[in-house]
């Protein structure tokens, strides 16, 4: 059986699959980014989440996309992984973007993005991934993030710079003091997850006020201002991305993306099918 991990900053998706019959198991935990959690924390959310009868001692690979997941943490994450499936032969384990990779494009050159809770892009060659242009992560960068649209959001509000309307209906949905935003941001675990709920605010507010159309297109603008235009001859790939914002805020992607000379791609809200299909499919 080999066990396959999609894992972002505010979930993971876990799936359990046979390549001799193509059997699934399912199932998802929280975000396991090693920057922010320990490894103890780690395998005791694993074990918790674990569906009832789950073949644990027949994983025998295991193949882990996780945000955060730099080189230098791999093998912190290797040894967590083998600490609750211990007979597993193969522990691959990598950055998320590479999992996106391979989920959109399979086998196939491209470019690729991640627009979730986080932001991250890179090309890739088909197998491996190639040029990553940082994304700076939750406080220095992650421009056109579920986190970024909130961080955003929660600025102007603070600050008191949007239309009335829409500050008395942000203030209905944040239901804090100023004091307890700065709290919850400055002094509590996962500020990122804090600022991304935001996200789906702001997308159903679209209708409600020109506001929150335009935050989100200044959001994806200076994405691509400040991130995707930097890769060499950008405009000759299509775009292609995953993640709940990019698929739930499309309509305001699109246009940006045409806005900077590229066509749009493939959008998924998860990458976990189309990973499945690359291990099944491309790595028998």
């Amino acid at each position: 059986m080999i066990l396959i991990a999609d894992s972002g900053a505010t979930k993971t998706d876990w799936a359990c699959v046979s390549r001799e019959n193509g059997t699934q198991i399912r199932f998802q935990s929280q975000g396991y980014n090693p920057n922010y959690i320990t490894g103890p924390e780690i395998a005791k959310d694993i074990l918790m989440h674990l569906p009832d009868g789950f073949p644990r001692r027949d994983i025998t690979e295991i193949y882990f996309y996780g945000a955060g997941v730099t080189e230098l943490l791999r093998e912190f994450m290797t040894k967590v992984l083998l600490e609750v499936f211990p007979t597993a032969k193969k522990v691959f384990v990598v950055m998320d973007t590479l999992g996106s990779c391979r989920a959109l494009l399979l086998d196939k050159p491209g470019f690729a993005a991640i627009i979730g809770t986080g932001m991250n892009t890179c090309f890739y060659d088909g197998e491996n991934e190639g040029l990553n242009i940082e994304s700076g992560g939750f406080i220095l960068g992650d421009e056109g993030s579920g986190s970024n649209l909130g961080k955003r959001l929660i600025l102007d509000y603070l600050r008191h710079s949007m239309p009335d309307k829409v500050y008395e209906e942000t203030k209905k949905a944040i239901g804090m003091t100023n004091d307890e935003i700065i709290a919850a941001i400055y002094q509590k675990p996962f500020p990122n997850r804090f600022c991304a709920q935001f996200a789906k605010f702001i997308q159903d507010h679209y209708d409600f006020d020109p506001y929150f159309k335009n935050l989100t297109t200044e959001a994806f603008r200076d994405m691509f201002r400040n991130v995707v235009s930097h890769y060499p001859d950008y405009q000759k790939y299509t775009f292609n991305a995953v993640g709940s914002v990019a698929f739930h805020h499309k309509q305001i992607l699109e246009p940006v993306v045409a806005e900077f000379g590229m066509k749009m791609g493939k959008i998924l809200k998860a990458p976990m099918d189309g990973l499945i299909e690359y291990h099944l499919e491309v790595t028998k």
